[in-house]
């Protein structure tokens, strides 16, 4: 059985420790290979990698960090395939849906390779006779990205070519579900030309975690994942010195008015609730509809889910499987409480005629209506393919209805009521949000988070947010009374 190692100072690293994990193929239901489980020790040495390679990329020129970004991303583009095998065999996602994941991913890392322009800082000529005041962005040091299960390329790609863009160094720690991915997108990134020790990767469970949060040398982390754990980091971090960005779960509405384009609204539904089998943190798990249409919409809803295939995401399918079979199981339990809950179960995923394997960790995608408020169906983050419809009698009961919510990750409204579109987008108490588009999910240039309990911290992710998080700002306060004499050089001048 193949082992999966660490990557520490750009090679395979097998620390100290002898604990394991079994990494399975979701649609397989086998195990496929083992990953190392990182000691505190382990996890040490990854820092102390990181802290060596720090001054010397700190001190590389924007010019050669640029190159080395842009060989990354032209690498990264042409093996897309190979990277997309590997996420569908270990996360389970189809072949579409991983490569969608990649490309979002190298969004992020088109805009690291421009981040001089974000590098730049301000100056004010002659505040005082002779003194002129100008800012600068510097890095911070050793970084720590703690990496979610459900986007195993996209998720770190959103961080640390940013983190590594600036000049800091990175310790990763992936999911151990799916672990795969980040060894192989940081073996491509050593291929760039990236020195070694700048990005190391360290696997495991909470001990790692720990371990990075309370190490004294890594000075920020970055953290996907749900809301209790996301709690948990940030105030573990926090109380250990550190700027944290920690972005938690969520329960995305999506309310859907009389005026809107039903027949949209049911494609919108579908595509958000049940791609990566309800797996992403942004999916539409609430449907808000006005009792006017509700029985229409929830027709066409019903109608599309009789044309997906569920099964194995080589084969060509719709939706893959779950990551795990306790996570399968915790997921149909829900199901199992409809009636109990007085909601009407409309579409029953539980038994799901698949193309795959008998022993998959299948779940067939499910709809259910009548929801109340009330119900854990609604109330919880489920995390998997089951989408929840919830009857309102005008525009302002749905709006309420979301602004209760704890979470406030994403949401969109479906209507061609510009005004009513207007309205939503300013009362609405969401980080999020997406009119006539289902999961809105800022293009790299922008940046990525919630509000309430699905974000902890001050900065959002990527985009100009996660450059501000990734570096410092310096302020120089500057007199010269002996300005020198430079040389003679005629040569065209060079950036090195």
């Amino acid at each position: 059985m193949t082992i999966l190692n660490h990557w520490v100072s750009g090679r395979p690293f097998e620390g100290e420790s002898t604990r394991t994990a079994p990494v399975f193929n979701p649609a397989l239901g086998t195990k496929s290979k083992e990953v190392r489980m990182a000691t505190a020790g382990d996890v040490s040495d990854a820092v102390a990698s990181a802290q060596a390679a720090f001054p010397a990329w700190a001190e590389t020129s924007l010019a050669k960090r640029q190159a080395i970004l842009f060989n990354y991303r032209e690498l990264l583009n042409a093996r897309r395939d190979e990277l997309a095998q590997i996420l569908t065999s270990e996360h389970g996602k189809v072949l579409s849906d991983a490569h969608g994941e990649i490309s979002r991913g190298l969004e992020v890392v088109e805009f690291a390779v421009g981040i001089p322009h974000l590098l730049k800082g301000e100056y004010s000529e002659n505040v005082s006779t002779g003194v002129d005041v100008y800012t600068t962005r510097e890095p911070l040091g050793v970084v720590g990205i703690i990496s979610p299960f459900n986007f195993p390329a996209m998720v770190p790609l959103w961080y640390f070519p940013l983190a590594i863009a600036a000049g800091n160094t990175v310790v990763l720690k992936p999911s151990e579900k799916d672990p795969s991915a980040s060894d192989w997108l940081a073996r491509l990134f050593t291929e760039a030309g990236l020195p070694e020790g700048v990005l190391n990767v360290v696997h495991g469970d909470k001990v790692a975690v720990d371990a990075i949060l309370e190490h004294p040398d890594v000075k920020a982390i970055s953290f996907v994942g749900s809301t209790p754990i996301a709690k948990y980091i940030y105030e573990t971090a926090a109380k250990h010195g550190k700027r944290v960005q920690a972005l938690g779960g969520a329960k995305n509405h999506m309310l859907v008015l009389p005026d809107a384009d039903l027949d949209l609204a049911a494609d919108a539904a579908v595509n958000a609730g049940f791609g990566s089998a309800g797996e992403r943190c942004m999916a539409i798990s609430a449907l808000i509809a006005v009792d006017t249409i509700a029985d229409e919409l929830i027709a066409k809803i019903g109608e599309r889910m009789k044309g997906l295939r569920t099964g194995d995401g080589m084969r060509g399918t719709d939706m893959g499987p779950l990551i795990t079979r306790e996570h399968r199981d915790k997921v149909k339990s829900y199901i199992d409480s409809v009636n109990g809950d007085g909601a009407e179960l409309v579409v029953d995923g539980r038994d799901p005629e698949v193309d795959g394997e008998p022993d998959g960790f299948w779940l067939g995608p499910t709809l259910i209506d009548k929801v109340p408020a009330t119900s854990k169906i609604y109330q919880d983050e489920i995390f998997g393919p089951v989408l929840s419809v919830l009857r309102v009698g005008s525009f302002e009961e749905g709006v309420e209805l979301i602004n209760s919510s704890p979470y406030g990750n994403g949401t969109a409204i479906f209507t061609n009521d510009g005004g009513a579109a207007r309205r939503f987008q300013r009362e609405v108490t969401v980080g999020m949000v997406g009119i006539n588009v289902p999961i809105p999910v800022p293009v790299a240039y922008h940046s990525f988070g919630g509000w309430k309990a699905s974000f902890f911290g001050d900065t959002k992710a990527y985009g100009p947010d996660g450059v501000r998080f990734f570096t410092q700002e310096k302020a120089v306060t500057r007199r010269w009374l002996d300005p020198s004499h430079g040389g003679i050089n005629l040569g065209f001048p060079e950036h090195n």
